[in-house]
């Protein structure tokens, strides 16, 4: 049956709108997308609401994150460990998806999926000690520029086996700069790479604030 016109034209713009969906996801996935910080835990470098763009190339091309990155990370499904479970200082994720539909929606469109947005501290191999107030790779201080002056990150119970560890190979440790008020790897153990999502590129609103982030 010869179609008519106007079917071949909604046939196009149909086939049109969805190879741009496609398009879309993929340039979401793999390369960059935009979103929202909803909390509080990055103050005073980032802002509720504010709005980012996340640099995805890193995660697929699995590059290793420098100290001092802001990244999002995938929320580790505990996010307070035992403190008297010490023989595992990488960060649990027990909830994830087993279907490929379910991963699909989880993974690719992040539906359902809670994200932190944390800054690196230590990478793998190094020797992390938070004491008197500070913190310490591999016994020297380190210089954390964009915390405020008055800052200080504190070792909680000292028998907490994420305050004095070596970052596992593959993994890092992340913090917020609002070291009172995050819930990072302080309490969850190291992020394993492969649930880095992105790294923070840019700050796009509010508009006086844009610019890349630091």
């Amino acid at each position: 049956m010869k179609l008519s016109e106007r079917t071949k034209d909604i046939i196009e713009w149909i086939i049109c709108i969805l190879v741009a969906l496609v398009l879309a996801l993929l340039i979401r996935y793999f390369i960059g997308t935009p979103t929202v910080v909803k909390m509080s835990s990055m103050k005073p470098t980032l802002i509720e609401n504010q709005r980012l763009i996340l640099n995805r190339w890193t995660r697929t091309t699995h590059q290793m994150p420098e100290r001092g990155d802001i990244i999002t990370l995938e929320a580790p499904s505990d996010k307070l460990v035992d403190i008297d479970d010490t023989d595992n200082v990488v960060a649990r994720y027990d909830n994830e998806p087993t279907n490929w539909f379910s991963k699909f929606t989880y993974y690719f469109l992040e539906i359902g999926k809670e994200s932190y947005i944390k800054r690196v501290i230590a990478l793998p191999g190094e020797h992390l000690e938070i004491k008197d107030g500070k913190v310490y790779i591999n016994g020297e201080e380190l210089d954390e520029p964009y915390l405020q002056d008055n800052v200080i990150t504190t070792a909680g119970d000292v028998n907490n086996p994420f305050y004095d560890l070596v970052v596992p190979e593959n993994c890092i440790f992340v913090m917020g700069d609002n070291r009172a008020g995050s819930t990072d790897s302080r309490a969850f153990g190291c992020v394993p790479l492969d649930k880095v999502e992105g790294t923070v590129w840019i700050r796009f609103w509010p508009f006086n604030l844009f610019g890349k982030v630091e």
